[in-house]
């Protein structure tokens, strides 16, 4: 699972998701891509399932990029805990989507096995996606 190495501070607010994503919204690295089309929030064990549907569908063939990471502690309570004595320990780790965000890249395939590896990894995520091709 992703997370990151270390962090300034050890929890955040949880912030409001408004906006669209003006930075990492064009295809960088690979051909095609998966782009966010609502906001919300992916979390590290999301991206690792999309991961591993894509490179099983590509059968390790062509080249995947990852372009968003989570770095957005999420805290969670114990169960039957009682209101007061501070905000619960971090649960997992998230990376905040803004509607046109590239979440994966492939290359070094054919377009009908991307569409069709895009559209299995887009079962897996929460949000509403859409796929996205340079050629």
């Amino acid at each position: 699972m992703l997370s990151p190495k270390r962090t300034k501070f050890r929890k955040q607010h949880r912030g409001r998701m408004k906006g669209k994503a003006y930075r990492n919204n064009k295809i960088s690295f690979g051909d095609f891509a998966l782009q966010s089309q609502e906001p919300g929030w992916i979390t590290s064990r999301q991206i690792e399932a999309t991961r591993r549907t894509i490179t099983r569908n590509i059968k390790r063939g062509g080249k995947l990029w990852i372009t968003i990471f989570p770095d957005k502690p999420v805290t969670a309570r114990a169960a039957e805990s009682r209101m007061g004595a501070g905000k619960g320990a971090v649960d997992f780790w998230v990376a905040v989507i803004r509607p046109g965000n590239i979440l994966f890249e492939l290359g070094g395939v054919t377009l009908e096995l991307a569409q069709a590896s895009m559209k299995l990894a887009s079962y897996k995520l929460p949000i509403k996606t859409k796929f996205i091709s340079k050629i």
